[in-house]
């Protein structure tokens, strides 16, 4: 049993082992089958991953060749459209070349096309046409052997040059920065304008322009220049002459009329020669303004600039237009800015023919009421002033529309309140080329019935400083006595004097003067030195027994000799309102006795003078200008006359009309200086030049024949006594009279 138990016992064992052999075996291979299956699932997992790595690889590639066939195509569609696009360019360009040569083949200008060394690329018909045939262009050839063969086949005309020569110029202009264009002239007559330019690359342009025609027409503008060169030339000629020769017999007129006025006439009389002398002094105005417009029109007016008075001028001026005015009841008014200087350095002669022509306008369109001439300013620095001077006058007026029409040439409103005045119409154009040539502006205001008003303003430097407040020290003189033979003078220096609280009468001479004394008290003496002999007035004066002070005036006081004692100042003339107020105030202190007057020297010898003047009536209203004159005069009918009466004579002063026959002023003064000059003594008879022209240039001509001065025609009394006053020598006595 125990055997069977153990047996069985026995066999039980081994087939447990078995079992678990076998179950490990099954849990191992499970394992195995595990792990294979988990290697399975993982190696599935990894060609899953690379089968979708795989697919995107596939699908970009995919995605990309079908881009890429997209691009080709849209490469290759716009490789067509470039293609299309170059061959309509190829076209254009084309087509614009073939334009452009044919528009340069239709020019008539030949052009032509050279490389940076100068060889020859293209050129048009016309260019080639400029060798005539008579020489091959061809591409490559040389800017200098071309221009070689435009000498050498004669196509050039050199007008003698050498060819060499011309060739070499050609050429040398290329080698500039800024090639000049060359005018050629051909043998066939034309006239070639050679143009040439360099590019960027250094290409040279070349412009061979027939200019025949512009140069037929300066031809022609120059002859028609020179013709109206000529015909401006004997304008001006006509002019001179025309000046001359009514100059010539109104010196007449004009001077006749003026000595018969110092004669004793009757009212009527009187009335008839002033008529004669305002109508001929009419007509020398004419005259001027005739020259100053032939002047203007060429743009030959000058200025000449000095020192003067512009107050003294204005009231000249006024002085002269005070008959008309009187006679018309309008009275002249004056309103000078007493802070204002009175002396300015400007043209006295351009500036008084202003003033007269403003002046006399409005003395001319006004029937009644006033003219005031106002003169104001402003001083701007360094001694310039802006001047403002006004004319008002409540005169016929002027209408808007005519009021730019006014400044016109020959120009004068057209209408029943003016139709009655005459004039020239040249005044005001004349005026307002004087201001614009001043640096001035001119206008006007005004209103038809109620007046004008004209303006001016200029800038112009002072000759004086401004004038001083007054000091302390009074004027006590009461009376004074004006002796001045011109009435312009009498009248202003009468103005001044009656400024500073005197009491003034104004005489015409010497013999007026004693009168005057004779006839009341004195405190003062005024006379002129040029105009009649102040010194030998102040001797007289003393001689009857006047010892209060006496004041001269002069134009040039350096030349006037006095004795010591005998007047008590010798002033400037014109006379500054400063230096006759501080003149008043020395002579109204308390002063020294005057000395016994000392007698006029004996036998001093008269004064000699010539004339030269070959007109009979000229010769006639000289002497009679100077007949009160104490000189010995002698007249010459030519410059020969002249010359040969000053070698045996020796005056101490010639007056030398310029137009004579036989021989001129000029020339005459060219032969006596040439003589002084031999001689080497240094005497300079003193000449003065009697002219009736008076175009431009014509005094720097006379100047420049050795004459001195010139006085024009027709002749003032005046400026005859001044000139020989200035030149009277001192071994003879004062020429000029009293009266």
């Amino acid at each position: 049993m125990v055997r069977a138990r153990d047996a069985s016992r026995g066999g039980g064992v081994n087939s447990t082992d078995r079992l678990v052999k076998e179950r490990r075996a099954r849990l191992a291979a499970e394992r195995l089958l595990d792990q294979k299956a988990r290697e399975l699932l993982e190696a599935n997992s990894r060609l899953s991953d690379h089968a979708r790595n795989l697919s995107e690889v596939v699908l970009e590639q995919r995605q990309g060749l079908a881009q890429v066939k997209t691009e080709r195509e849209a490469l290759l569609g716009r490789n067509s459209q470039v293609e299309s696009d170059l061959e309509r360019a190829q076209a254009a360009t084309q087509l614009a070349q073939r334009r452009l040569w044919e528009a340069l083949e239709t020019i008539r200008d030949g052009f032509a096309v050279f490389d940076a060394d100068h060889r020859l690329i293209i050129a048009n018909g016309a260019y080639v046409a400029l060798f005539q045939g008579r020489c091959e262009l061809a591409a490559g050839q040389r800017y200098d052997q071309l221009i070689r063969l435009l000498a050498a086949h004669d196509i050039v005309d050199l007008d003698g040059g050498d060819a060499h020569d011309w060739h070499d110029g050609m050429i040398a202009r290329l080698m500039r920065p800024e090639i000049a264009p060359r005018i050629v002239k051909l043998t066939d007559g034309r006239h070639m304008k050679f143009i040439d330019r360099r590019g960027e690359a250094g290409d040279l342009v070349c412009l061979v322009a027939d200019i025949s025609d512009v140069v037929r027409r300066e031809s022609e503008l120059e002859e028609a220049r020179q013709k109206a060169e000529a015909a401006n030339r004997a304008k001006s000629a006509f002019l001179a002459n025309m000046s001359h020769e009514i100059r010539t017999p109104m010196n007449g007129v004009v001077g006749m009329a003026d000595l018969l006025c110092e004669t004793d006439l009757t009212d009527d009389q009187r009335l008839f020669a002033e008529t004669i002398k305002s109508s001929g002094e009419a007509l020398l105005t004419i005259i001027n303004d005739v020259l100053d417009y032939s002047k203007a029109e060429a743009e030959k007016l000058r200025l000449y600039p000095e020192p003067f008075d512009l107050e003294r001028c204005l009231h000249e001026v006024m002085l002269l237009l005070q008959p008309s005015a009187r006679d018309k009841g309008v009275s002249l008014i004056v309103d000078f800015d007493l802070f204002l200087p009175t002396r300015f350095t400007a043209d006295p002669g351009r500036m008084r023919q202003v003033l007269t022509n403003l002046l006399g306008n409005a003395v001319k369109f006004t029937a009644k009421g006033h003219v005031l001439a106002r003169v104001v300013g402003l001083e701007r620095g360094e001694g310039h002033y802006d001047l403002h001077v006004t004319i008002e006058d409540t005169g016929i007026g002027i209408a808007p529309e005519h009021v730019d029409h006014i400044f016109g040439e020959f120009n004068q409103v057209e209408d029943q309140s003016n139709r009655k005045f005459e004039g020239t119409g040249l005044g005001l154009a004349i005026t307002r080329q004087l201001i614009a040539l001043m640096g001035g502006e001119i206008w006007v205001d005004s209103e038809p019935g109620k007046g004008s008003c004209f303006g001016f303003r200029v800038t112009v430097a002072a000759a004086e400083p401004l004038p001083e407040e007054p000091s302390g020290r009074a004027i006590t003189l009461g009376a004074a006595l004006v002796v001045d033979e011109a009435i312009v003078s009498r009248e202003i220096l009468s103005r001044q004097l009656e400024t500073y609280g005197l009491t003034v009468r104004a005489c015409r001479s010497g013999a007026e003067a004693l009168a005057a004394l004779q006839g009341g008290h004195v405190d003062l003496v005024v006379a002129d030195q040029d105009g009649g002999d102040g010194v030998a007035l102040a001797a007289e004066l003393r001689g009857n027994g006047y010892l209060g002070p006496v004041l001269l005036y002069s134009a040039s006081p350096m030349a006037v000799r006095m004795p010591a004692g005998l007047v008590q100042g010798l002033l400037q003339k014109p006379i500054l309102r400063s230096d006759l107020f501080r003149r008043l105030q020395d002579l109204s202190d308390p002063a020294p006795a005057l000395p016994a007057p000392q007698p006029a020297p004996m036998g001093a010898r008269r004064m000699r003078v010539l004339t030269a003047e070959d007109n009979r009536t000229n010769q006639l209203v000289f002497r009679k200008m100077v007949q009160e004159f104490e000189i010995d005069l002698q007249i010459a009918a030519n410059g020969r006359e002249a010359v040969d009466i000053w070698r045996n004579w020796r005056p101490d002063l010639i007056f030398m009309d310029i137009s004579m026959p036989e021989m001129d002023g000029r020339e005459a003064t060219r032969t006596i200086r040439g003589i002084e000059a031999e001689a080497g003594r240094g005497d300079h008879v003193p000449i003065v030049a009697l002219t009736a022209h008076a175009m431009e240039g014509d005094s720097e001509s006379i100047l420049a024949a050795g004459i001195d001065h010139y006085l024009t025609k027709p002749l003032k009394r005046a400026e005859l006594a001044e000139r020989i006053a200035v030149h009277c020598p001192k071994d003879a006595h004062m020429p000029l009279p009293l009266r």
